[in-house]
């Protein structure tokens, strides 16, 4: 049994240090350490974290202002399918329809 513990405690070593040469217990500690100084701590200490956690991520700014211009993006692309379909009919009637010169020269 003090074999296994022994050979536990080896993997546990090397992944603390891997944590460590990753700057990953860094930048917890800085999170958590973040959380006890808050004067008033939050509701949901997890999304805190995550929050802090994810700050090398896009900004919530970000991604509301992408999601905005995606909005109005598709909205243009709907129109301009719509407009398409529309001229494409317009198109196809004309092409249909033979042509006053075409007419004339018929009779």
């Amino acid at each position: 049994m003090a074999s296994f513990k022994v050979g536990n405690d080896s993997k546990h070593e090397e992944f603390r240090k891997y944590l460590e040469k990753a700057g990953v217990v860094d930048a917890l500690t800085k999170v958590l350490v973040g959380l006890y100084e808050e004067p008033e701590k939050p509701e949901n200490a997890l999304d805190f974290v995550k929050k802090h956690l994810g700050a090398m991520g896009p900004e919530s700014a970000d991604v509301e202002s992408l999601q905005l211009e995606l909005e109005q993006l598709k909205e243009e692309m709907q129109k301009l399918h719509l407009e398409n379909a529309e001229l494409a009919a317009k198109l196809a009637k004309t092409e249909s329809t033979p042509s006053e010169g075409e007419a004339a020269a018929e009779q």
